[in-house]
């Protein structure tokens, strides 16, 4: 079998099993802020919707099935709009740049991510953060190599999602390994993140670095053949916020903060977080452009 026809197996098996990872929840009704809907830009007011986009391949955050989106980010968009009195519309591109490229060109009102929020992106994007993150390692059960730091990866197949932070990290980390005179890091960069687990799982990939909350969700998924190492590190990073992103200046990212912080007051936000299983990634309020910097 090929690998991007395993590559669709496995990410059927994912989405499958994906509502056997969330607990069932009772949520707070919500009803529509007139304040906050009359702060929406008269555009979305008329078209009572607004389009957020998503690379599908984020669980537990976001899991596309057809053209179906659940997941955490799902549930939260969906309580947006009910707050806002608008609808929530989704549609999915492939990777980061594809993300933005469609939010900063006006195709898409914003990206709720979450996705990572750094000093160098917040020059063309403004975030509202409402996650706290961190970085982690998804090898093969028992760790056969031993990877358990930036440092341990020299000499190892490492993937990495295209064009995001960790792959940047590992990139910095590859030269430093030649730097230290040890076996240099082969990167290898895909476009989600299914084919990166599968990657490892296929014994592709020596591990797959990324963000924990998805790599938790997929270890739970693997049947015992994966585990988490690296936890509890910073592996290259400071404080890793994410969320959601809008363009540079654009009013709906204060409109996006007070609507999170409504959720956040009234136990939506913890009820959606605890029902995903994120209830370590939840901070207590949302912010705009809290990100850190990344390694040169």
């Amino acid at each position: 079998m090929s690998l991007k026809k395993m590559t669709y197996v496995v990410v059927a098996a994912l989405m499958m099993s994906g509502t056997a990872f969330a607990q069932d929840a009772s949520l707070p009704k919500l009803s529509v802020n007139a304040g906050l809907q009359a702060k929406l830009p008269e555009a979305i007011r008329t078209a009572g919707k607004m389009i957020s986009v998503n690379n599908g391949s984020f669980p537990p955050y976001e899991i596309v099935t057809g053209t179906k989106l659940t997941g955490a980010s799902a549930d939260l968009t969906d309580a947006i709009g009910q707050v806002l009195g608008v609808k929530i519309e989704h549609e999915s591109v492939s990777g980061l740049p594809a993300i933005l490229a469609g939010i900063n060109s006006g195709r898409y009102q914003f990206a709720f991510g979450p996705i990572g929020d750094f000093k160098s992106r917040e020059e063309a994007n403004d975030f509202v953060d409402w996650v706290q993150e961190y970085v982690v390692f998804a090898v093969q059960k028992g760790n056969p190599k031993s990877i358990t730091s930036l440092d341990t990866a020299c000499g190892q197949r490492i993937a990495v999602m295209a064009g995001g932070s960790a792959e940047k990290v590992i990139q910095v980390q590859a030269e430093k390994c030649k730097t230290d005179g040890k076996a240099a890091i082969e990167v290898q960069s895909f476009t989600d993140q299914p084919s990166s687990i599968l990657a490892v799982r296929s014994k592709r990939s020596d591990a797959f670095f990324s963000s924990q909350a998805p790599l938790t969700y997929f270890v739970s998924q693997a049947n015992g053949q994966l585990e988490l190492t690296g936890v509890g590190q910073k592996n290259g990073f400071e404080d890793l916020y994410q969320g959601a992103v809008v363009p540079k200046g654009s009013p709906l990212g204060p409109i996006l903060k007070d609507v999170v912080k409504v959720l956040m007051d009234n136990g939506t936000y913890a009820a959606i977080m605890k029902k995903w299983g994120l209830e370590s990634n939840m901070i207590k309020e949302p912010g705009i452009n809290l990100g850190g910097t990344l390694p040169k």
